[in-house]
C-alpha cells in the first residue's frame, strides 16, 4: 500500500498566499499580452513566462510534494476571477506548467532543489509552450532570425521568471515562512 502525502493546512494556506499573489501577476500580464501578441509579438515568450512564477516560489520556499500543482491552481482561478473569459487558459497552463513543475521535482524523488533544477524546468516549460504557441501563430511568417528570436524569448521568458522566483522563495525562507509551513 502507497504511503499517503499529507498536506498540512499551514502549507496549504502558504500555496492560496503565493498563488494569490502570483495569479494577479499572471491576469495582469493576460491584460497585456493581447497588446503585446499584436504590437510586438516576437515579446510573447516573455509575457507567459510569468506563469511559471506560482511553482518556483512554491517548491523552493517549502520542496514538498505537490506544491508546484496547488499554487498554479490557486493562481489560475485568480486571474480567472479577473478574467472570467479565459478560465480554461488559465486552468490549462496551470495543469501543464504545474504537472511539468511537479514531474521535474519528482524525477529526483523531491530531494534535489539546486537552482539547475529550477532552470532545467524553465527550459522544458519553455520549449513545451515554444513548441504549441508555434503552431497557434503561425511562427513561419516571421523572417527565420524572428523564428529564432522568438523561440529563443519562449524559453528565456520562463527562466527570467525562474529567477526572479527563487529570489521571492529564498527571501520567503530566510524570513522564516518555510518554518512556519509544517508538513
Amino acid at each position: 500500500m502507497a504511503a499517503r502525502t499529507r498536506i498540512s493546512t499551514s502549507v496549504l494556506l502558504t500555496c492560496a498566499a503565493i498563488g494569490v499573489a502570483t495569479g494577479v501577476l499572471q491576469a495582469g500580464a493576460g491584460a497585456i499580452s493581447g497588446f503585446v501578441s499584436a504590437g510586438a509579438p516576437i515579446l510573447y515568450g516573455l509575457v507567459l513566462g510569468v506563469h511559471v512564477l506560482p511553482g518556483v516560489v512554491a517548491q523552493e520556499l517549502l520542496r514538498r510534494p505537490w506544491v508546484a500543482l496547488i499554487t498554479h491552481m490557486v493562481a489560475a482561478l485568480v486571474a480567472s476571477a479577473v478574467v472570467p473569459l479565459w478560465i480554461g487558459r488559465y486552468i490549462g497552463t496551470a495543469l501543464l506548467i504545474g504537472g511539468l513543475q511537479e514531474i521535474i521535482a519528482a524525477t529526483s524523488r523531491y530531494k534535489r532543489w539546486e537552482p539547475w533544477r529550477f532552470f532545467l524546468s524553465a527550459v522544458i516549460v519553455g520549449a513545451v509552450i515554444a513548441a504549441a504557441i508555434w503552431f497557434a501563430a503561425d511562427v513561419t511568417r516571421f523572417p527565420l532570425w524572428g523564428q529564432i528570436v522568438y523561440v529563443a524569448l519562449f524559453i528565456a521568458g520562463p527562466v527570467a521568471w525562474t529567477a526572479v522566483g527563487l529570489a521571492i522563495g529564498s527571501a520567503l525562507r530566510r524570513a522564516g515562512v518555510a518554518r512556519r509551513s509544517q508538513l
